[in-house]
């Protein structure tokens, strides 16, 4: 079971700092949420420097160890095509072959993006590309327009700078 994670105003920070980073010190997550007024903003979490030290650590570590395995390893790229629907019900829309092409996308871009620092924008695109695609495929309708034989209508000019 996840930690919950406390929770207190934007405001509290300016007003009473000190209790917030007793919050801090004092939660088994060693984090707050901070909640923001305004709805479109994201709430933001304050932690410590060393509890996202070990977040990096143990994500880079899990990182390095599944790409690894599905590198060197036929029975673990087998058992994760199986186990992949659980963790993507979505994938369940691909055809074999585009769920193949996903793993390994997925498995090239989680590898690259340790070397980006973790950078999660490059394995979220991929997720959201092939989810994007299941969407497609799970249209009977969307899939005939989108592929049927049309006219090319020429290149596409760049949108223009606003």
């Amino acid at each position: 079971m996840a930690a919950v994670i406390p929770e207190v105003n934007f405001s509290d920070l300016s007003r009473s700092g000190g209790e917030v980073l007793d919050k801090v010190s004092n939660s088994p997550a060693r984090a707050v949420r901070v909640r923001r007024r305004d709805v479109a903003d994201d709430d933001l979490v304050l932690m410590t420097e060393s509890r996202a030290r070990d977040e990096h650590e143990v994500m880079s570590a899990t990182t390095r160890l599944f790409v690894a395995m599905m590198r060197d390893n036929d029975r673990a790229r087998s058992l994760l095509m199986d186990v992949l629907p659980t963790a993507f019900p979505w994938v369940r829309f691909l055809p074999r072959e585009d769920v193949q092409a996903f793993v390994v996308e997925l498995v090239q871009t989680l590898d690259a993006a340790e070397d980006l620092d973790q950078n999660p924008a490059p394995v979220l695109q991929v997720i959201t590309e092939w989810r994007n695609t299941a969407h497609v495929h799970a249209d009977p309708e969307l899939k005939a327009l989108l592929t049927a034989e049309g006219e090319d209508a020429g290149p596409v000019e760049p949108p223009r700078e606003r």
